[in-house]
Parts: structure tokens; C-alpha cells; sequence
């Protein structure tokens, strides 16, 4: 039984991945064909469809086996059918299916006196079957794509079948059912699921899986257990819409996206009607502006602010003024604040300096720095100074590599000096590598004192 269950969900399965490989994106689908003007009316949509398929018979169901069920080894076998179906609402259809094909077991579950199974298999051949279902279609509407991709649908509903059955027993004889030769005929309740999938306008890609109840417990030929018969039907085919090819289907049709064309189609219509009074108001405005202007020479004054100072020529002072320069109320510049460095803030700078040391090769500074550090921070902050960093190292090592850890160096110690609240504005730093030494880099000493961070305070 494990085995049946693990080929019929391969087989659906494989059956959906397939779906999909030929399926095209929601997005590519999209079109004007699927448009249809809201509360048009159903004659815009194309209701009636028909389907074909074939797939795989089989007495093991996905409610599985139990005591019910007269033969414990089911075996699958082709069927196939068709059906014609009437889309009465966007979710809703009525169907009319049709089904035929042969449902084998083989080890019946009735035993003879020394245990083995009275019947090796039986066939049963399903002449035909007529069904009546609703076919109710769970995801035709869509908030996130123009046309739905996929249709999951359920099935549920009633019908009558013909069918014949024969019986092997443990010696290979067959027997028929009825002695008479007739077919039987019973009623049965399918129920199903699936998914269809929009392969192109009007074609749709049906995935399917339906379970029949048998009315009755001769279905298999043999009478035995408490309850009635049943078997699955695994199925893919294709779907086709009928009538005009110039409207979309009503069951794959998302009528969403036909309210989102005609909200934006109409937005765009209001927003067209509205720019253009917009701009003949701006016209007959432009040209009051030039009249009032031409009429009145001194209104140029009143309104004009010929050097952007923020200041109106009528009442600006100081005409003319650089552009970015920072003006009074009588558009004059502002006198620039003197900045006084006195020697006692050159020393702190210097004990900076004097102080300052970095691990080897990095721009990681060392602990005994911090403090002469703090003090630089304290002076930024109270005496609201800017100062500019200048790294620069000897020429041991490469341009490049000197070029970074000079600018390394140097915004290690702006960020350490924002850190303790300093403005960050005010700070420069700058590497210069090896290009600018104060000494001869043939000496040690020499490239000791051109391995430096320069403070300048201004």
C-alpha cells in the first residue's frame, strides 16, 4: 500500500512540475485582452468550457486502505474522460464529467481456510461514468498581478456509472461478476481538488486529483467488508475556453486588475484635465507679472534680489555681494570674528604632538596619548577653534601604502577628538605620506622626525 500511495504522489507531482515548466509568469500574461469594464456584465466574458484528460485508476485513495477495502494490493491503470462546464460566477462552475477506463486489485483481503487469499485480483472495466459537480475556483482573484497564474479548484457532486466486473481466483480462473453477463450500475459522489494552470488566453493546464464513493461494496466484484467501495483518479489535461477568442475567460479573469485599468485610465484623464488649467492659469499669471513689470519700473525693486543675498534691492546697502556670503539686515557683509591662538593653547597643541605615538605600522593610537589628546578636545570645544591634521610618514615601505597610513593616522585622531564632543566640521585631517619630510629620510633619526601628525590650530 506504502508503495501505491509513494507512485501516485510522485506521479501528481511530477504532474504539476510539468505544469509549471510550460506555464508563463503572471507578469508575461498580463495584457489588455484580459480588460473588461467593470459591472459590464457577464457577455463580456467567455463562460463555457471543455476539457479533456487522461491519467491513472487506481483503488488506493489519499484516505488510504482499511478494513473496508476487499483487496489489499491496489494496482494503477489508465483512464480518461472529458467534461463541459458552464462558468455561472467568477468562483463558481457547473460540470459535467465524463470518465472511463478499467480499476484492478490484486489479494483479496477475504481469506480461505488455510489463510491465502480466495481471490488473486480482480478488474473492474467503467464503461462510462456521468457526473454532475461544482467546480468552485479558489484563487481567480488577485491583489498582487495583472492575471492569476494558478487556479487552485475544488469538485464536489453526483453521478451514475456503468461498469463490469471480473474476478481470478487463487487458480487463475476467471469469473464475472454478474452471471448474466450485464454491466452494473451504481451511484457515486466524486470529490476532488486541483490546480489549473494559464498556459495562454482561453488554454489552461488542469492538474487533478479526484476521489470517488461508490454507492455500493460490489464495485471490486466482492462482497466483503462493512462499507462501500471507492478509488482515485490522478489526471492532466487541458482546458478550452469556447466563444469569441477577443474576451477572456470569466474563470481565469481577474477583475481587479480590470477596476485598477480603469482607476488609473480615469486618474490620468482627471490629472491631464487638471494640468492644463494649471498651466493656463500660470500663462495668464506670467503675463500679469510682465505687464506689472513693464508698467512700473520701480516695482523691479520691490521685488527683484539682484545679488541673492536675501536682502531686496530697494533695500540693500551693500549691492553686488559675493554669492554665499553671509549679510546683515541691510545686505552688508558680516564682519568675520577674530580668532585669537594664544601660546598657552600652542602648548597643549605641542604636548599633543610631543605625546603621540601609534602602534607599528597602524593607525591604532596608544594608550599614554589619550590624555594630551583630551586637553586638544577640551580647547576645540571651549574656544570653538579649527584645526587642521597633516599625517606624514618616512619613505620606508611603498607610496601607497604610506599614502593610506598617513590619512589613517590622521583620522584616527579626528575621530578620537569627536569622540570627546569635539566638532566634526571644524576638523580637517589630510594624509601626505612621504611626500612632504622635514628631514633626511638616510637616517634614522631623520625618518623619526618625518613619521609625524601635524596640529594646526586656527
Amino acid at each position: 500500500m506504502k508503495s501505491n500511495l509513494k507512485k501516485s504522489t510522485l506521479l501528481l507531482t511530477a504532474l504539476m512540475v510539468g505544469g509549471k515548466l510550460f506555464a508563463q509568469s503572471p507578469d508575461s500574461t498580463a495584457s489588455s485582452y484580459d480588460y473588461v469594464k467593470p459591472f459590464s456584465g457577464g457577455d463580456k466574458l467567455r463562460t463555457w468550457s471543455v476539457g479533456v484528460h487522461g491519467g491513472m485508476l487506481t483503488p488506493y485513495t489519499i484516505f488510504g486502505t482499511n478494513s473496508r477495502q476487499d483487496f489489499k494490493n491496489p494496482t494503477e491503470q489508465l483512464g480518461y474522460g472529458a467534461y463541459i462546464k458552464d462558468q455561472i460566477l467568477p468562483s463558481l462552475g457547473i460540470q459535467a464529467d465524463f470518465l472511463r477506463g478499467k480499476v484492478k486489485g490484486n489479494n483479496s483481503a477475504q481469506l480461505d481456510g488455510s489463510g491465502n487469499s480466495i481471490y488473486s485480483s480482480f478488474s473492474t472495466q467503467i464503461n462510462w461514468s456521468a457526473a454532475l459537480s461544482a467546480n468552485i475556483t479558489l484563487a481567480n482573484i488577485n491583489w498582487r498581478h495583472d492575471k492569476p497564474f494558478i487556479q487552485p479548484y475544488l469538485t464536489v457532486g453526483g453521478g451514475y456509472m456503468s461498469y463490469k466486473q471480473k474476478l481470478i481466483n487463487a487458480a487463475g480462473q476467471e469469473t464475472n461478476f454478474r452471471t448474466d453477463g450485464k454491466s452494473t450500475k451504481e451511484v457515486f459522489i466524486p470529490v476532488g481538488l486541483g490546480l489549473k494552470f494559464d498556459i495562454a488566453p482561453g488554454v489552461n493546464l488542469d492538474l487533478g486529483y479526484q476521489v470517488n464513493f461508490v454507492q455500493s461494496d460490489n464495485f471490486d466484484g466482492n462482497n466483503y467488508g462493512s462499507g462501500n467501495d471507492r478509488f482515485s483518479y490522478a489526471h492532466i489535461g487541458l482546458e478550452f475556453a469556447l466563444g469569441s477568442r477577443k474576451k477572456p475567460q470569466m474563470a481565469t479573469h481577474n477583475p481587479v486588475s480590470s477596476m485598477r485599468k480603469e482607476y488609473l485610465w480615469e486618474n490620468q484623464q482627471t490629472k491631464t484635465a487638471l494640468q492644463r488649467e494649471i498651466d493656463a492659469e500660470r500663462a495668464k499669471n506670467d503675463q500679469l507679472r510682465n505687464d506689472l513689470n513693464t508698467t512700473n519700473a520701480n516695482l523691479a525693486k520691490l521685488t527683484t534680489d539682484s545679488d541673492g543675498d536675501g536682502v531686496l534691492d530697494i533695500n540693500d546697502k551693500c549691492p553686488n555681494t559675493p554669492s554665499g556670503t553671509k549679510v546683515d539686515g541691510s545686505g552688508c557683509p558680516l564682519a568675520k570674528p577674530v580668532i585669537v591662538v594664544t601660546e598657552e593653547d600652542k602648548k597643549v597643541v605641542k604636548d599633543a604632538i610631543k605625546n603621540l605615538e601609534f602602534d607599528l605600522g597602524k593607525s591604532t593610537i596608544r594608550a599614554h596619548s589619550l590624555p594630551s589628546l583630551d586637553r586638544v578636545a577640551n580647547l576645540l570645544i571651549e574656544k570653538n577653534f579649527s584645526l587642521k591634521l597633516a599625517g606624514h610618514t618616512d619613505n620606508t615601505g611603498s607610496k601607497d601604502l604610506n599614502m593610506r597610513l598617513s590619512k589613517d593616522r590622521a583620522e584616527s585622531i579626528k575621530s578620537y577628538l569627536v569622540s570627546k564632543g569635539a566638532n566634526a566640521s571644524r576638523i580637517e585631517a589630510t594624509g601626505y605620506g612621504q611626500t612632504q619630510p622635514i628631514a633626511s629620510n638616510k637616517t634614522a633619526a631623520g625618518r623619526q622626525a618625518n613619521r609625524r601628525v601635524e596640529f594646526t590650530l586656527y
